[in-house]
């Protein structure tokens, strides 16, 4: 799933942000640290006096491949490396709204529009994305036109209600990135939605 690579990549910019905000001194560590999701990633490091590898979260190893990974204290990690932690932008939200068979969000669905619009005003600069999808029911055409009504209305509904946010994206994705993998024709409520996303 294209999210998941998202916060997979995320958890190593995250990781070598670290390492260059660190800078590149003879005594200077890695450290891996856990994704927004809490999934782990792994490192590899290869330097002049060796190569080690990195896959539990909060283990360092010298930059230089000398030493095995280690447990690193979480006071220790925050002391090393306040700088850069601070420096990570907020990670993304992501939001699923459902529909009924129309353009209907289920009452589920509605009670998360108050919540969106809160994370977007946490966020001075908010890039919001709006990707409209459908079940496998009906044309191709057809559904692309009822993804895009469906991810418009969110995205209307959002402003009415005071979202605020630098740049607003409206995008139809019809049936072509289904939730749940079903044969054509076929209805189902988690493929009938809208996918918020707030950076």
């Amino acid at each position: 799933m294209h999210v998941n690579r998202h916060k997979r990549l995320l958890g190593s910019i995250i990781l070598l942000a670290l390492f260059l905000l660190q800078g590149c001194a003879s005594n200077s560590y890695i450290v891996l640290l856990k994704n927004p999701d809490g999934h782990t990633g792994s490192v590899y490091i290869k330097g002049k006096q060796g190569q080690r590898l990195i896959n539990v979260a909060g283990y360092g190893a010298a930059l230089d491949g000398s030493e095995a990974p280690v447990p690193v204290d979480m006071k220790q990690i925050k002391e090393d490396f306040s700088d850069a932690i601070a420096a990570r932008p907020k990670t993304p939200k992501h939001y699923l709204l459902y529909f009924k068979i129309d353009t209907t969000l289920t009452s589920e669905s509605e009670i998360l529009l108050p919540k969106i619009i809160a994370e977007a005003k946490k966020r001075p600069a908010a890039d919001v994305l709006v990707i409209g999808h459908t079940d496998a029911l009906g044309s191709v055409v057809i559904n692309e036109e009822l993804a895009l009504v469906r991810a418009t209305l969110v995205a209307k509904w959002l402003k009415q209600k005071g979202l605020q946010y630098q740049a607003l994206t409206v995008e139809s994705r019809g049936k072509r990135n289904l939730l749940v993998m079903t044969p054509d024709e076929t209805l189902e409520l988690k493929n009938r939605r809208v996918e918020v996303s707030i950076r």
